[in-house]
């Protein structure tokens, strides 16, 4: 099969390392792709965003299968040009893809689906957040309406630090303050077809930039999977996804289809286990990075098979997907000044000596080939991803392999998945 992948981040370098282990001959091309990516997959100049170019590139190279990896793409509509074309795509039109670019459209479909989740306010200016920031109380918790890169999220006792990060936001649409919610947080992707939907296992990811949960937010720092500590709320991890594939994922796929905007491709739920149950505190509508990196390595049905399968509507045929009971722990490295303002252009080496730890490989998230080596450039370069029969060990090896990287003024958390081990 000949698939493309939009992207360049980690989170592509690992659906095409998951497409490459199927070792079925797949042809796979990525644009624009990265340093890591091109050793895996032949990378392709084509203009991600520009729905007209990636589909006539398709039709030109007879792919079978474009799988959209970041969210621009899919808000630009690529994914509604390749379906009127009749290509294969992964990932849902521009209409059902305002899960992730509105908040506010968002709230509305888990309302008429009956979903729970924290109540919120839409404000559109200073004064309309104040009266809302009083209304729900602290810890206060606002988000940017549209799409911000994982960053568009503040959570304070601060009732000023709230205002202002409202303030950032307003010039370019609404912001939404909403409701706080305690507990833990689960991360559970879906498969859909527009119809049927086939769930992923769980992941937790780790969104401040330091130990501790403390730090401003990031894209995501690590991650791990599955998630042993589920069974003491909800009996089994099975037992859990089953819970939310029914008052979750199937009334939001169902209600989309209703309204004419059916969700094809990757539903994302960001979850909460409150004490009173749980809540959805957002959906995106793609792969989520750093989630994928610990999720698809213990994927052991073919992955190729079961996009396909969502992207022509069959995938009421496919079985529940089937994982390895290894778990995967993954850590970001990132460039000093990560998030606020990542130093870029530097020196990265040492990369072969970590992937010579066992069970470990490297997912590259912004890296460039520069003067015969490889040079950082973004914020989160890479991500150091290691699998094991169990927590400990998989830790072990993912902090020995990430001490073996090189990177002036690079960091990293020292405590991804440490309370599992």
């Amino acid at each position: 099969m000949k698939i493309l992948v939009l992207g360049s981040g980690a989170r592509e370098h690992a659906l095409v390392l998951a497409l490459r282990s199927e070792e079925a001959g797949h042809e796979l091309l990525a644009a624009p792709g990265n340093a890591g990516i091109a050793r895996v997959a032949t990378l392709v100049e084509v203009d991600m965003v520009d729905p007209v170019a990636v589909a006539s590139f398709a039709i030109d190279q007879a792919v079978d299968l474009v799988i959209v990896g970041p969210e621009a793409p899919l808000i630009a509509g690529v994914a509604d040009e390749l379906r009127e074309r009749g290509i294969p795509v992964f990932g849902p039109g521009r209409a059902a893809a305002q899960l992730e670019g509105s908040k506010a459209f968002a709230k509305r479909i888990m309302s008429a689906a009956g979903v729970p989740t924290g109540r919120a306010t839409h404000a559109r200016t200073a004064a309309e957040v104040a009266d809302a920031l009083d209304a729900l109380g602290a810890p206060y918790v606002v988000k940017a309406d549209g799409l911000a890169a994982g960053k568009g999220v503040i959570v304070t006792e601060d009732r000023a630090a709230a205002l202002a990060h409202a303030e950032t936001y307003l010039p370019t649409g609404p912001v939404l303050i909403e409701e706080f919610l305690s507990g833990p947080e689960v991360s559970l992707f879906f498969l859909s077809d527009g119809d049927a939907v086939r769930a992923l296992s769980p992941a937790q990811d780790y969104k401040r930039a330091l130990d501790g949960d403390a730090g401003p937010n990031t894209g995501g720092m690590g991650a791990y999977s599955p998630l042993p500590w589920l069974a003491e709320q909800f009996g089994s991890e099975d037992e859990f996804v089953a819970h939310v594939t029914e008052t979750v994922a199937l009334p939001v796929v169902r209600r989309l289809d209703e309204e004419g905007t059916p969700f094809i491709g990757l539903l994302y739920a960001g979850l909460i286990l409150t004490p009173s149950g749980v809540r959805v505190i957002e959906f995106n509508a793609r792969f989520g990075d750093p989630e994928t990196q610990v999720v698809l390595p213990r994927l052991k049905t073919p992955l190729s098979r079961l996009l396909l399968a969502a992207a022509t509507g069959t995938l009421e045929d496919e079985p529940r997907p089937e994982f390895s009971p290894d778990v995967a722990v993954t850590v970001v490295l990132a460039s000093e000044g990560y998030p606020e303002k990542p130093e870029t252009g530097r020196a990265l080496s040492g990369l072969d000596e970590a992937d010579a730890v066992e069970g470990v490989h490297i997912a590259h998230a912004a890296t460039a080939e520069s003067d015969g080596g490889l040079i950082a450039t973004g914020g989160r370069v890479l991500n150091v991803v290691a699998t094991a029969p169990d927590f400990r060990t998989a830790r072990e090896r993912a902090y020995e392999a990430i001490g073996r990287i090189r990177l002036e003024g690079s960091h990293h958390r020292t405590d991804i998945a440490a309370r599992v081990e």
